[in-house]
């Protein structure tokens, strides 16, 4: 079988049809621009952004919630009727950890979906699949607490059904729209020296995008010194030879995260990890460059 033929998931067409499904776009758009609106920049938002953790807190939330439902619907099924009282405390758990937990999706599908529409599209329907399963699980403590021990338990089944189809929607902006990872993991830049532009093309003080061995680099020239970083922001991908220069900081144009132009080290964020920086030097009028190791010693 060639590669070309693979079979494809019976569940990637349904996936390619909500990435089209335009008629999502008035309330999605109106969603994200609210919570872009409403979380303020700064502490806040690179709290929920995963600054201070090194990568984004979503996904980690996400186990708590996943893991505490999961877990009171296996003890329904498999646990017996002692396990009733640990099936109600997991329930209280997952439902106390989901605010937070929607919090910071929302955080990161907001400020990634201006840009592409499948991203806004099946975030949105990933966020409405989690509160139907909230709902269902809500339901279902209330119920055990009624004394309906059947119907609280039919009531998590149908939830955790929910919320396995939500988690796949939520793996899908993860894994295969790039919602979360480091946007330069997978090109960061030549390792040789590299020609990267003529000397006479850098201007004074303004950033300059080039393309070096199809890595998009931003360089600046500060008087004798040329500084260069990765030019997709980490973040979302953004162009930060588009943002502007502050002090010793490139500033990103789309969310405001700040990085050293000298090392590309993160100064704010809510990006949640550095930029690749690149040693530079002139050679013969042209500026080369090649990728600094962060671990090398200085």
């Amino acid at each position: 079988m060639s590669p070309s033929s693979r079979t494809r998931s019976p569940l990637e067409p349904a996936v390619s049809a909500l990435e089209s499904a335009s008629f999502l776009d008035p309330a999605a758009k109106k969603i994200a621009k609210n919570a872009r609106e409403t979380i303020p920049d700064g502490a806040v938002k690179d709290a929920l952004s995963g600054t201070w953790l090194g990568h984004a807190l979503h996904p980690m939330l996400t186990d708590v919630v996943i893991g505490a439902f999961m877990s009171a619907t296996l003890l329904d099924l498999f646990g017996g009727r002692d396990s009733d009282t640990a099936s109600e405390r997991l329930l209280a758990i997952g439902i106390a950890a989901y605010g937070p937990t929607a919090i910071t999706g929302v955080n990161d599908w907001a400020d990634t979906e201006p840009a592409d529409d499948g991203v806004r599209r099946v975030g949105l329907v990933h966020a409405a699949a989690n509160a139907v399963a909230l709902s269902m699980y809500v339901g279902s403590l209330a119920a055990r607490r009624r004394g309906a021990s059947k119907r609280g338990k039919l009531l998590s089944l149908g939830g955790t059904a929910v919320m396995g189809a939500a988690g796949y929607l939520g793996g899908h902006l993860t894994f295969a729209q790039g919602v979360g990872p480091d946007q330069t993991v997978f090109d960061r830049g030549p390792t040789e020296w590299t020609p990267a532009v003529d000397a006479s093309q850098l201007p004074e003080g303004r950033p300059t995008r080039v393309v070096v061995d199809e890595t998009p680099v931003l360089v600046l020239r500060d008087g004798s010194s040329v500084y260069a970083i990765h030019d997709r922001c980490s973040h979302r991908g953004c162009s930060l030879s588009e943002g502007a220069v502050e002090g010793e900081e490139i500033v990103c144009p789309c969310h405001g995260s700040r990085f050293d132009r000298r090392d590309g080290s993160l100064k704010l964020g809510p990006a949640t990890v550095p930029q690749p920086a690149f040693q530079v030097r002139e050679r013969e009028g042209r500026i080369e460059l090649r990728r600094l190791d962060p671990n090398a010693a200085a």
